[in-house]
């Protein structure tokens, strides 16, 4: 498309010169993404020929985003529209419905092995244990009628803040988000098929970048003992806690909304001290007084701020790859014991085949 754009050696002046950059833009397709994550993806496989827009920015909450009407307008006028599905975005059905968009979307987390959520449980977490069912891989025709399955509708009395029974933090696997991008890529390239090939080089040099995050990833937290514990603000990083090895705990479950008891709470100071856990993190987009409390009643300290469900506004954790590396390294900063290699890497590695995915 862009190649239409090069201006005649005869046309050449201030207007001319003025009306190719708004030329430009109106060459790129439209992609509404649902937030801060996937937009990064998008822009990554889109390159040039996408102009992104993410309903739910840096470091906001996806889980209390209301749509408004003017994102409403927004879907109406756009070519592609990319959500993540398992019902992480409750309102993403009545945006759509009320959008009257009828283009292609993109379910990021289609064809992923979903896991389960244990249940609210202060004293569970997501182990390295845990295993996934095997949903399989739908077919892209699919797409729109699983989304509107994944998000619930209104009038079956779904909670738009309701998980339901998959976590949805998928993209917390780096193996798992090499699947998104393989989804985002085939949006694309239905969206636009005249850069399909641009589409393909972009998808795979990022999935190499993809191998090669998740390569140094557990290389740091081979130093961090399989045993330990992290506490977060809300129960976000099962995916993480199963590919890398980490026992995740948190006072509330799935959704940032959600507040802890005093029951809740009690028992995860009680878990805190039989597992001798070392240090407390925040979140970016939740808020820290559950986090701070715990700290007050421990004496722990919080060790510094993970990013879950949305990007840094700045920063290394601006990036996917970058909130990735930065929650790693945050991680083995406080976690790490010097000298200490699982060999093998039994505990904190995991079989990236045992997602049945390709590129």
């Amino acid at each position: 498309m862009l190649r239409s754009l090069r201006p005649s050696a005869l046309v050449i002046g201030t207007s001319a010169m003025l009306a190719l950059p708004a030329a430009v833009a109106a060459e790129r397709i439209q992609v509404i993404a649902s937030f801060s994550i996937l937009a990064d993806m998008v822009e990554n496989v889109g390159g040039e020929h996408v102009a992104v827009t993410s309903l739910v920015g840096p470091d906001s909450d996806t889980h209390v985003f209301s749509p408004s009407p003017g994102d409403a307008r927004a879907l109406a006028d756009a070519d592609l529209v990319v959500f993540n599905g398992l019902r992480f975005e409750g309102w993403m059905e009545r945006l759509i419905d009320s959008s009257d968009y009828a283009g292609p979307l993109v379910v990021t987390s289609e064809g992923i092995d979903q896991l389960d959520y244990p249940g609210h449980a202060p004293d569970r977490a997501h182990g390295h244990d845990d295993t996934p069912d095997d949903h399989g891989h739908d077919d892209h025709d699919d797409h729109e009628d699983e989304g509107h399955a994944d998000e619930g509708h209104a009038d079956e009395g779904h909670d738009d803040h309701d998980h339901g029974d998959q976590d949805p933090h998928a993209w917390q696997d780096l193996a798992l988000g090499q699947v998104y991008v393989v989804n985002i890529r085939d949006g694309l390239i239905a969206a636009d098929p005249d850069n399909a090939e641009a589409y393909k080089a972009n998808a795979e040099r990022y999935i190499n970048e993809i191998e090669a995050t998740g390569d140094e990833i557990r290389e740091l937290l081979t130093e961090i003992p399989a045993s330990t514990s992290v506490i977060t603000g809300h129960d976000s990083f099962g995916y993480f806690s199963q590919a890398y090895g980490l026992r995740f705990l948190s006072p509330v479950g799935l959704s940032s909304e959600a507040e802890p008891s005093a029951a809740d709470m009690a028992r995860l100071i009680d878990v805190i001290r039989e597992q001798n856990v070392q240090a407390l993190f925040h979140e970016n987009m939740t808020s820290p007084a559950v986090i701070n409390q715990l700290a007050e009643e421990t004496g722990l300290p919080i060790a510094g701020t993970l990013y879950a469900d949305a990007l840094a506004t700045e920063g290394e954790a601006s990036s996917y790859l970058g909130m990735m590396r930065h929650n790693a390294k945050t991680l083995h900063e406080a976690l790490a014991e010097p000298g200490h290699d699982d060999d093998g890497g039994d505990d904190h590695g995991h079989d990236e085949d045992s997602h049945g995915h390709s590129h």
